[in-house]
């Protein structure tokens, strides 16, 4: 596996490659962020930004939100992948939110974790993109790239995952390595088509390698 100084060094390459990598959702408030964060599980940001307007002109906050039946909110999301589970999810948070944090999304990992929906990875882009607290989290494009540049082992858990870039990654990289991984994962490194043979970290990859020679 890579170690330290060399997964420090392939994130700079993917930091030149990328240098205005940023989270592509579009919100208005950290409430509205926080939904489309919720949304974007097992769906694509452009998808989410394509139904977040009407919603967010709709429900303006938590409070109401809170008050919405399942029916409504589906309305509203419904070309989104398991649109019923996520309007529940989101109804419900927004009650959590009102009823234990006064209509504000928390800034900690375990408050942001008790609310309806958001699961870790969840939490780490919140927290990340609207508190500045360091953090990586770790989606589909991050878990591909460590694997297959083998910063991380071949069978580690997104939660392994993070811990294995928390110890490698100095913490001022921590946020915008995420976003960086994720556009390199987006645009370079894909899942079926990798750009390999003009990839500035063919040499530490031998699955890039493999498929060039292939």
């Amino acid at each position: 596996m890579m170690n330290k100084k060399q997964t420090i060094a392939a994130v700079q390459t993917m930091m030149e490659e990328f240098p205005d990598a940023k989270s592509e959702l579009n919100a208005d408030s950290n409430f509205h962020f926080l939904l489309a964060v919720i949304l974007s599980a097992q769906a694509t940001d452009k998808s989410v930004n394509k139904v977040t307007p009407a919603l967010f002109e709709r429900y303006i906050d938590p409070a109401s939100l809170a008050q919405a039946e399942s029916s409504e909110v589906e309305d509203y999301i419904k070309n989104i992948g398991l649109y019923k589970n996520k309007a529940r999810y989101l109804i419900a948070c927004a009650q959590k939110l009102v009823t234990d944090f006064s209509g504000v999304v928390p800034q900690t990992l375990s408050e942001l974790t008790s609310l309806p929906g958001v699961g870790r990875k969840t939490a780490d882009v919140v927290l990340g993109d609207c508190f500045g607290v360091p953090s990586i989290a770790v989606d589909t494009h991050v878990t591909r790239i460590t694997k297959r540049l083998r910063i991380v082992g071949p069978k580690d858990t997104p939660r392994k995952i993070e811990d294995i870039l928390m110890k490698k990654l100095p913490q001022s990289m921590w946020i915008r390595a995420h976003h960086t991984m994720i556009f390199w994962g987006r645009y370079r490194c894909t899942a079926r088509k990798p750009r390999c043979a003009t990839c500035p970290l063919l040499k530490q990859c031998r699955e890039g390698q493999m498929r060039v020679k292939s």
